[in-house]
């Protein structure tokens, strides 16, 4: 099952690539543009488990995209990434037996995030000459950064009360180390009615409090813009399995992404 590796930017960097996984005689198929998570310093497009199987035999393309990383490139520059891997997806995936028209984003982790900022702030895919409108679905996996202040103000209080030291590069750090940029990367900031922005299934950990409370934040406010939203948690699982185990048999959280989905793309 080895995918066709591509460039999405032309004479770019060596993590401007993104892997494309096609049924054979793929034509016209809904398409999962998935983000790779690891804290935007780490990962890479080839940690998705079984999903390109398991979207394969629903009749799925599946593409998987690498960014440039923290610190080499500002999280501005991370999201833009990512954008432009969308917009070249959006452009060439009919090539590739894909449907432009019935994308759904997906990511886990830091790629939850990108997921969210992505399917929230239209600036990012404006940039590239595009909208909303493609987009079928957003699929945040076990993210804890969909308001970036709320988080901040978490996790340095935990570390304080406890007589414990502030990380070197937490997320403070990470989104700039400057509260109008934390702001403005979190998605719930960009959440309002009539964007076009696409229904959401926010997939978090149940009995971790720290994305257990993002996932219901974040929720909270998608649902309040009228936007459909069905936030998911996940009991007897953790940060890893519930990314890893997505289409395997037995999985609970495979049934709920897949009545998700079949709404998504009801004609």
């Amino acid at each position: 099952m080895s995918p066709k590796t591509l460039p999405y930017v032309d004479d770019g960097h060596d993590r401007h690539l993104l892997d494309i996984y096609a049924p054979n005689g793929a034509k016209n198929l809904p398409v999962v543009f998935w983000i790779h998570g690891g804290g935007w310093q780490t990962g890479d497009k080839s940690s998705v488990q079984e999903k390109p199987r398991y979207f394969m035999e629903k009749g799925f393309v599946f593409v998987s995209t690498n960014y440039r990383l923290l610190p080499e490139v500002e999280m501005g520059m991370l999201i833009r990434d990512v954008a432009k891997a969308l917009a070249w997806t959006h452009r060439h995936i009919a090539e590739h037996g894909g449907d432009p028209s019935r994308i759904i984003v997906g990511g886990h982790s830091a790629g939850a995030q990108l997921a969210a900022i992505l399917c929230t702030d239209e600036r990012y895919l404006k940039e590239e000459g595009l909208d909303f409108s493609g987009l079928k679905g957003c699929v945040p996996v076990d993210g804890d950064t969909y308001d970036i202040p709320a988080i901040i103000e978490t996790a340095e209080t935990r570390r304080r009360v406890h007589h414990e030291p502030q990380a070197k590069f937490g997320h403070r750090e990470k989104f700039g180390n400057d509260p109008a940029k934390h702001v403005d990367f979190s998605a719930v900031t960009h959440v309002a009615k009539d964007k076009g922005i696409p229904p959401f299934l926010i997939l978090h950990v149940a009995d971790h409090p720290d994305v257990s409370a993002q996932a219901r934040r974040f929720g909270a406010v998608l649902k309040e813009a009228g936007i459909p939203v069905t936030v998911h948690g996940q009991k007897e699982t953790n940060h890893t399995r519930i990314n890893a185990e997505i289409g395997t048999e037995g999985d609970p959280v495979t049934p709920v992404l897949s009545e998700f989905l079949a709404k998504c793309l009801k004609p």
